[in-house]
């Protein structure tokens, strides 16, 4: 679980005041909070030639600065790129936590994936993430985070589950096995490059399918198990580490969430609609980069499993919102009505390419996350977006704002959406974790470079998109 770190300021916020709702008065100044240029993990001329652009275009500084810090950090700090027996490497921290989340290095690098055919470094460094990958689910499928050093040893020596050197934390999470197909499609439908797509990707491909099978739970529980000696309840598993009972409906266990917290109905739904689409997109590369169509086959046969379960048990009735999609369920017929702030989530889903944004359940269904008839939406006098058990009560998370503009086919929202994340990062100049609904200045995590970058690639996307709601 990431470290959970409350952060106070009030020095560059002392001579601000609220011009409106979610509106601050503009800073006095912007100081530089970019790093250094010298001191830059990696530089990238089409990145840099963007935040020009973005900041020579835009009238409104703030929004300049925050793109201009926003945008690069993960180049900025947190990468590490080198050739390893000749072929693009490429390791990727989240920012305060030095190991690197199967997750959040996709995600991470992915808005730069609009520039790899405008420069070859950015191409390296894509191809790079994509080899390790390749490497750490050959490691271990199960592992959603692992070390940079092979041989480390994880710092959960008390983990009741089958750690490998070089694991980090081995919490099970459907999308940690899905994110890197993601990338790895996309990347190939960009480039045409093949380098990345050897024998090793393929047999990480095979681990993917055999992860997915098993979890489906069918034939017993499963290999994997998990239990942590803890205060943090949604940091364990229940039933000597498997999780609470499903009946196997055809669906997919994951044991964790993307936030890194259990599951309480171990049929997470938003990850299992991520999975159709990435077993797909996996079955169309191994086709046409390897021939093989009976591995094809079965990914195509296990998607297509997926897809009709999630037609059946993946709803449910509310009174106020009608046929909706539920967060988890158990295959028993219950069902958790929710959604949490990391992605996937729910309101994620057309950004993953899993749903349309038109389709009349999501419609439902993002109406409902988006009101206090979810239990994780917070509205308070600072801001109003959704939070999640992993920080707590009244803590809206910067990510969910920015993926509700992501998501969003109304103007008036992503104008909104902006206003909340420019009014929110409590003077510092970069994206949090979370903040209290209340109190920005009461924030976690100073340095989360998935949450920055996510924000970059919003503002770049309504810039190129819709520049008028930037005036």
């Amino acid at each position: 679980m990431k470290r959970r770190t409350f952060i106070q300021n009030t020095g560059l916020l002392g001579a601000g005041v609220l011009a409106s709702k979610w509106s601050f008065a503009a800073l006095p100044d912007f100081p530089v909070v970019r790093v250094e240029s010298a001191k830059r993990h990696f530089r990238s001329v089409a990145v840099d030639k963007a935040i020009e652009t973005f900041k020579a275009n835009v009238a409104d500084k703030e929004l300049g600065w925050l793109f201009e810090n926003c945008f690069p950090n993960t180049l900025d700090t947190t990468v590490t790129y080198s050739l390893q027996n000749g072929k693009p490497d490429t390791y990727v921290i989240t920012g305060d936590i030095d190991a690197m989340w199967m997750r959040d290095s996709s995600a991470q690098v992915w808005p730069y994936l609009q520039f790899v055919n405008e420069e070859q470094k950015i191409k390296d460094l894509i191809a790079g993430v994509i080899n390790r990958q390749t490497q750490y689910i050959l490691k271990d499928p199960y592992a959603n985070a692992f070390y940079n050093d092979p041989n480390k040893v994880g710092e959960w020596k008390s983990d009741r589950t089958a750690m490998t050197p070089g694991v980090h934390e081995r919490k099970w999470e459907i999308d940690s096995l899905c994110y890197p197909i993601r990338l790895a499609y996309n990347y190939w439908k960009k480039t045409g490059d093949k380098a990345p797509f050897d024998a090793n990707w393929k047999k990480a491909i095979e681990a993917t399918l055999q992860t997915f099978i098993e979890q489906q739970r069918k034939t017993g529980k499963g290999p994997y198990r998990f239990q942590r000696q803890t205060t943090q309840p949604t940091d364990s598993l229940p039933m000597n580490g498997y999780g609470f009972p499903v009946k196997p409906v055809g669906l997919i266990c994951s044991a964790f969430r993307p936030s890194d917290d259990a599951t309480v109905y171990p049929f997470l739904i938003p990850s299992n609609f991520f999975a159709v689409g990435s077993l797909r997109q996996a079955a169309e590369m191994v086709v046409a980069l390897h021939n093989d169509t009976v591995l094809a086959g079965k990914l195509k046969a296990l998607a297509t499993e997926v897809d009709a379960a999630l037609q059946k048990y993946a709803t449910k009735n509310h009174p106020q919102f009608g046929t909706m999609f539920a967060f988890e369920v158990d295959g028993f017929g219950s069902a958790y009505m929710m959604d949490d702030s990391n992605v996937p989530s729910l309101l994620s889903l057309p950004y993953l390419d899993a749903l349309k944004v038109d389709d009349p359940i999501y419609r439902n269904t993002r109406k409902f996350i988006l009101s206090t008839d979810n239990p994780y939406f917070f509205k308070g006098t600072a801001a109003e977006g959704l939070g999640g058990p992993h920080v707590g009560a009244d803590m809206i998370w910067p990510m969910a704002i920015t993926m509700q503009g992501l998501t969003s086919v109304s103007d008036t929202e992503i104008k909104r959406c902006i206003a909340m994340l420019k009014s929110t990062h409590a003077g510092k100049g970069f994206m949090h974790e979370s903040f209290h609904k209340d109190d920005p200045k009461n924030f976690t995590r100073s340095w989360f470079a998935w949450a920055n970058t996510l924000f970059g690639e919003f503002l770049w996307k309504v810039y190129n998109e819709k520049p008028h709601l930037l005036k």
